[in-house]
């Protein structure tokens, strides 16, 4: 393990931590070890999800293809009505 030392701690920082810590009941020591390894996804857990797949949902490499399609023409540039 390695052994780290952060200094010129902000205030607010080092208040929201000891917040945070007594949050947690945890050490000052453990609750930024455990809020790195969550906001670096280095943590065992699976990485955190908005909910938003469920909603948006996935395409097929064909739906893909033919939304693409569909909106090829908004790529043009109508030169005529551009002036």
């Amino acid at each position: 393990m390695k052994t780290l030392t952060i200094r010129n701690v902000p205030r607010r920082l080092a208040d929201a931590l000891d917040r945070e810590r007594q949050k947690q009941d945890a050490s000052l020591n453990s609750t930024v070890l455990d809020l790195l390894s969550r906001s670096l996804g280095v943590t065992g857990e699976a990485p955190r999800r908005n909910g938003l797949a469920a909603l948006a949902g996935t395409w097929s490499v064909e739906e893909q293809r033919r939304f693409d399609a569909a909106v090829a023409s908004f790529e043009t540039v109508d030169d005529d009505m551009w002036r």
